[in-house]
């Protein structure tokens, strides 16, 4: 049990020291985020080295098609100009920001199935908590990285 602990230490230090390199050195950098994200995950949900090379080519199956969805929305987004939108356009981008919504659970619910078949339940649900747990810690580092900057 204190090598877990001793383990899981040196992750979250690791994950800090990581983050805050990659805050201070290059933007926009995903294969840091991304290597980040990997540990943290293998981590915090404590990956066998079986349910790693189960999990990892269905999680970024899962976070490619998520990643297309995202970018036709950004696309969309780029044709409008939202300062004078007329009625008919915004009735269309609020359809469309539904249809969106709608197939980013649809996208989630597929691959959580997948997911489930290839790690426990219980690691399935705490995944989808973690994920929002390494997002806020990112938004976390990049705030702290731009209040030092203004001091």
């Amino acid at each position: 049990m204190k090598m877990k602990n001793k383990t899981r230490n040196i992750v979250t230090i690791l994950f800090f020291l990581i983050g805050t390199t990659f805050f201070y050195g290059q933007n926009n950098d995903w294969e840091k985020i991304k290597s980040l994200k990997v540990a943290f995950f293998t981590e915090q949900l404590e990956l066998s080295s079986d349910e790693a090379k189960g999990f990892w080519p269905v999680y970024d199956d899962f976070e490619k098609e998520l990643h297309k969805l995202y970018d036709d929305r950004r696309e969309l987004k780029k044709k409008y100009n939202y300062n004078n939108l007329s009625e008919k356009d915004s009735k269309h981008l609020l359809e469309t920001y539904l249809e969106f919504e709608k197939q980013k659970v649809e996208i989630t619910k597929k691959h959580y199935a997948k997911i489930s078949k290839v790690l426990s339940y219980r690691k399935t649900y705490k995944l989808a908590r973690l994920e929002e747990d390494f997002k806020r810690r990112l938004i976390r580092e990049y705030r702290n990285k731009h209040k030092k900057g203004k001091q």
